[in-house]
């Protein structure tokens, strides 16, 4: 996609974070805006603050039947939709052996089965408008970098950035982009998500949130920063989004690793033709 000017977007998890911050450049760069958001105290905030030319809708992506009512609403405010941001989404860790598989389920629903409903909603939508359109599917650094204790969010996140890829090759026939977001520490809440998993969600909120992880986020880039560049990267066709430049090398030796076992496979002789 080209221009983003005068097109129409619609942003799940639009009512904080990196979603909120999409919506307000996405606005001032001249787009249509729908935000979806399942916490509606948080989505009449954000409508609030946009304005009445923004149009707000309750929506949990983890319920495909909430996704498409969603998405009636959005094409009834907007008349269509160009740009797919599958943005929701929750932190989930817990170690391997002592994590409720309730808690597996949520992160799975919503970080990837969320990004699913998205896809399986409005790319049929997109396919009928005959039009370009993009896709922009929110994953993490942790979906090229793991982290001990953090295997239902990494695992979430590896699946949103394979799903992605499959998607490039497959909508490019229909004009239809895609792009994956993998930012690493911003200035949101997500730490915070946790506190609504399904073990702990009847519980009084813990008080037992590691300080490394908060100081990280609070200490992390501005939302705007990652909205404006996500925007530019779509204009730019560009499929790989990424925000911390410090972490390439990170990625790069792990790519690294990768091909030395690869290479083990090659020099063994055991698969010779």
């Amino acid at each position: 996609m080209t221009d983003i000017y005068g097109k129409s977007a619609f942003i799940t998890g639009g009512a904080s974070g990196i979603g909120l911050a999409l919506a307000k450049t996405l606005k001032a760069r001249g787009a249509g805006v729908v935000i979806a958001d399942v916490n509606e105290a948080a989505l009449e905030a954000a409508q609030a603050e946009l304005g009445s030319s923004v149009t707000a809708v309750a929506c949990d992506v983890a319920s495909l039947e909430s996704v498409e009512k969603a998405a009636e609403a959005a094409l009834k405010a907007r008349g269509e939709i160009h740009l797919l941001f599958n943005n929701a989404g929750v932190g989930a860790g817990g170690p391997a052996g002592g994590t409720p598989i309730e808690d597996w389920r949520w992160a799975v629903d919503i970080n990837l089965m969320g990004v699913v409903h998205g896809v399986e909603t409005f790319v049929p939508i997109m396919q009928r408008q005959k039009q370009s359109g993009h896709i922009i599917n929110t994953a993490s650094i942790a979906g090229y970098l793991p982290a001990p204790y953090m295997a239902p969010y990494s695992a979430t996140k590896f699946a949103v950035v394979g799903y992605s890829e499959c998607l490039k090759l497959e909508l490019a026939m229909d004009n239809i982009g895609v792009s994956v977001l993998s930012p690493a520490f911003v200035r949101t809440n997500i730490h915070r998500s946790g506190e609504n998993r399904p073990s702990v969600r009847d519980e009084a909120p813990a008080a037992d949130e590691p300080d490394s992880v908060k100081a990280l986020v609070d200490g992390g880039i501005d939302p705007g920063m990652v909205a404006d560049w996500t925007l530019d990267s779509i204009e730019a066709d560009r499929f790989h989004i990424f925000t911390h430049p410090e972490l390439q090398s990170a990625v790069a030796e792990r790519m690294q690793a990768i091909l030395s076992d690869y290479d083990a496979c090659d020099t063994s002789g055991r698969f010779a033709a």
